[in-house]
């Protein structure tokens, strides 16, 4: 008679069996696993970005995607909102999602932290040219509401690169060749809001102030800050197209439902483009002259050419 066998698996072996596994996957199950995860571009515990390497044998494009959440949260892993990685992929476009430090970081004006910070993974990226096959001069931002404002002001803001720095990341550009965002706040300017759109609430907090009424007050005594922040006051014309999206039409001058997200700032941001001669397509429902349905669709055009 053959008699049972048993064995015990001692804690410090399950424990280990345990670690053996694979993490779940922070991001939604249609997204596949990075190639490159929790990447540091940075000192902060939030300058990381996640990296998805596309196949193919020449230097690749980029979609640098910036999350949204007011720079007061979100994450990363909100990639899939704002650029749809398998379409991009498939496309031959290798993707970057990133982390950024929140207005709370102690710079003046505290918005510096998260700009400041996509200007640095993006130059981060450029550093990993050929390590990660990335074609420098073939990168696109997307992102959404307060990600979509920071690709704008990598789109048009001047180059931050500097080519004496003994950083090698700091001698990259911070340049974009296009970007395409939605629900984008196009101004940090009080006085332009407030015109385009009466009940605007949005904004003070990226100088460090309490509401919207004392970033009116202020204004002036903040001008400066807001010359150097705002997207719509960076615009020159040398700089690349862009693409907006909104969820409903604009109504100039008058009050909205979501007067952050309103469509109110890209109808002000494509004038003031065109008066630069910077492309700018605008969408929303019902918009005349709709060349691309999604964001995506505009990277895959503009970062397919050559």
């Amino acid at each position: 008679m053959i008699k049972p066998f048993f064995f015990i698996l001692s804690p410090a072996l399950l424990t280990g069996l345990a670690h053996a596994q694979p993490k779940a996957s922070p991001y939604p199950p249609e997204v596949p696993r990075p190639t490159y995860s929790e990447v540091s571009y940075g000192k902060h515990e939030r300058n990381v970005l996640d990296f998805w390497k596309a196949a193919s044998k020449a230097p690749a494009p980029v979609a640098f995607v910036i999350h949204g959440g007011g720079w007061k949260g979100g994450s990363k892993e909100r990639l899939p909102r704002f650029a749809d990685p398998n379409a991009l992929l498939k496309a031959g476009i290798s993707v970057a999602a990133i982390n950024y430090r929140y207005v709370t970081a102690t710079e003046k004006p505290p918005v510096k932290a998260p700009l400041h910070d996509a200007a640095r993974a993006l130059q981060f990226v450029r550093s990993k040219a050929r390590e990660w096959n990335v074609d420098k001069k073939r990168i696109g931002a997307a992102g959404g509401s307060a990600g979509a404002c920071s690709s704008l002001w990598l789109a048009f803001h001047d180059d931050l690169s500097d080519p004496t720095s003994k950083d090698p990341v700091a001698r990259e550009s911070s340049r974009l060749s296009c970007a395409a965002v939605t629900g984008a706040q196009t101004t940090l300017d009080p006085k332009q809001m407030k015109e385009w759109t009466p009940n605007s609430k949005y904004g003070g907090h990226a100088f460090g102030l309490r509401n919207f009424t004392e970033f009116l007050a202020k204004r002036e005594e903040i001008m400066p800050w807001i010359k150097e922040y705002s997207p719509y006051a960076n615009v020159s014309p040398d700089d690349p197209p862009v693409y907006l999206i909104y969820s409903k039409g604009p109504a100039l001058g008058k009050e909205q439902k979501d007067p952050t997200h309103t469509s109110n700032f890209g109808v002000k941001l494509q004038e003031h483009c065109r008066s630069k001669k910077v492309g700018c397509e605008l969408v929303y429902p019902g918009a005349p002259g709709i060349r691309h349905k999604s964001p995506t669709e505009f990277l895959i055009t503009q970062l397919g050419r050559n």
